[in-house]
């Protein structure tokens, strides 16, 4: 199967709609993945369909979501590596405007070559770590990351980014019930809600995948 058909059957799994000329950009993406992954380590190594499950159907179960959010259109997705989840939503989601911030030059270099090729507008990379003094940080209403091991440590890096009101979206595997137990006994209970927890079944794998869905108080 191609690409484009991979895609193509896994999004109509997962039930999620988009447009052509996404599909489009996915597939070029995934093409210079490809290429840069020969000479430098941006994923795990897998065949064409684990490729994009684990990495571009995994990201876009987190588009519904987005969807619904229409006052809010701008989406920091921290520790983004080789573009998972921000870069690939941006794709599928072109009104979005989105900041990936990541550390490793050789990510960087990958991640503003993408979205030169794709020519992306309202996308902004940072090379750098998010360490917000909370006097002076810029808040965005909707921040995700698949970096970070637990989710404790993730709402403690959001704390001070997101504005009242603002969504945390932890994208999270089969141990997020753990994690989320550890949260509320820990000093960041009373300053985060949980507010839903979507469950996702990956097409082909059939491994499941959850998005755990905190609102800043």
């Amino acid at each position: 199967m191609s690409k484009e058909s991979i895609l193509r059957e896994g999004l109509t799994a997962l039930s999620i709609n988009i447009n052509d000329q996404a599909i489009s950009l996915l597939c070029q993406y995934f093409t210079e993945l490809g290429k840069w992954s020969k000479k430098m380590n941006l994923v795990a190594k897998g065949d064409d369909q684990t490729l994009i499950e684990t990495h571009f159907l995994d990201s876009l179960t987190m588009l519904p979501l987005l969807k619904e959010q229409t006052e809010k259109n701008q989406l920091l997705d921290i520790g983004s590596g080789a573009g998972f989840p921000g870069l690939a939503l941006k794709c599928a989601l072109p009104e979005l405007a989105i900041t990936l911030a990541e550390p490793r030059q050789k990510r960087v270099s990958f991640l503003k070559h993408v979205i030169r090729t794709l020519k992306l507008k309202q996308i902004e990379v940072r090379p750098e770590r998010i360490e917000p003094d909370p006097a002076t940080a810029e808040r965005f209403p909707l921040i995700t990351s698949r970096a970070f091991a637990d989710i404790t440590g993730f709402l403690t890096a959001s704390e001070y980014l997101s504005p009242p009101g603002g969504l945390i979206i932890c994208m999270k595997g089969p141990k997020y019930e753990e994690e989320i137990a550890a949260w509320r006994t820990s000093p960041l209970a009373d300053k985060f809600q949980l507010n839903n927890i979507e469950t996702h079944r990956l097409p082909f794998s059939g491994k499941e995948r959850y998005l755990v869905i905190f609102e800043k108080r």
